[in-house]
């Protein structure tokens, strides 16, 4: 009987205090599956820097050398987290594959558990978190909401999903169909459709460094999974324009009917109001139209989704 040969996929970005700790129990992980027979000694670590200003990739270099599990993608700068996840998944030959980040947030042991459902005939696993007892109140509220907006509006979302999940070699390559630029996985995947399945796992809070995710990173990260998935938000642009106007309809009826009646006209306080609220409005609909412009540019201009700098295979 075949084993499986497994490429886990690490995307690198300004982890140098991490990075060591992560090589040697994502190694030791590997060399365990190898001696139960899950996977192949052909196996590999696929660590892809993405633009690191630190001693990432160096260290990556440096294990390559010694480490035969080792082996590594250096991008020609910072194309991003997504991207570079891309970049690790084409350019890597193996059976499947798992995604995971350098952090060692995410609970390696259930890799083992990937690896089986794979051999169960799964070609999708998804690693999905039973809580999120470790995120602040902000960022555990604000997940939940983003994926019950993410849901209203029609996009199909595994909950408590992030990047951490595996991929058979047919899932990949029915993945490099979509040509779309602003790639937002988290959405991707599900619509390969494949047989699918998931794993539950406790995060771990980060052992050493910084969070690459800042609240800034995040908005910006929800906006693309809107604006790539969603045309609801255009739609209901178009629905509350005809509500609007049908209100202003009425207000203006009722106008022509105060003059001729000779009634009080609403003074400068209620007309300030009107114009501050609809004034509101107009500018977050222009600007809701602006994302979905913004994307279009990006995907007009039809740019690589990155650039190989240096290759460790």
């Amino acid at each position: 009987m075949k084993t499986t040969d497994l490429a886990i996929i690490i995307p690198c970005f300004n982890e140098e205090e991490i990075l060591p700790k992560t090589i040697k129990k994502l190694s030791d992980l590997l060399s365990s599956l190898i001696k139960k027979e899950l996977i192949s000694k052909n196996s590999k670590l696929v660590f892809v820097n993405d633009g690191s200003k630190d001693n990432t990739w160096n260290i990556i270099e440096k294990e390559h050398k010694k480490n035969t599990f080792v082996k590594g993608i250096s991008l020609s700068r910072n194309f991003g987290h997504q991207e570079a996840l891309l970049a690790g998944l084409y350019t890597t030959k193996a059976d499947c594959f798992i995604t995971i980040d350098a952090d060692l947030q995410d609970d390696i042991n259930v890799i083992k558990d990937m690896i089986k459902q794979f051999d169960n005939g799964y070609e999708i696993v998804y690693g999905v978190r039973k809580k999120r007892t470790t995120d602040s109140f902000f960022k555990r509220n604000s997940a939940l909401m983003f994926y019950k907006l993410m849901k209203l509006l029609g996009v199909e979302l595994v909950s408590n999903h992030a990047d951490f999940r595996l991929l058979s070699k047919r899932a990949v390559e029915a993945m490099s169909e979509f040509k779309e630029k602003n790639l937002f996985l988290r959405a991707v995947v599900p619509l390969v459709g494949f047989k699918s399945t998931n794993v539950y796992y406790d995060r771990k809070k980060r052992e050493a460094g910084t969070t690459k995710y800042p609240l800034k990173k995040m908005i910006l990260f929800a906006l693309k999974g809107v604006s790539s998935f969603s045309a609801v938000p255009l739609h209901l642009i178009t629905l509350s324009g005809v509500l609007i106007s049908t209100l202003s309809f009425i207000l203006m009826l009722w106008t022509i009917f105060a003059y001729f009646n000779h009634s009080t006209i609403v003074g400068w306080a209620s007309l300030m109001s009107v114009i501050t609220f609809f004034s509101g409005i107009t500018i977050l609909f222009m600007g809701i139209i602006g994302e979905y412009i913004a994307s279009i540019f990006i995907e007009v201009k039809n740019r690589p989704l990155y650039i190989i700098d240096k290759n460790l295979d």
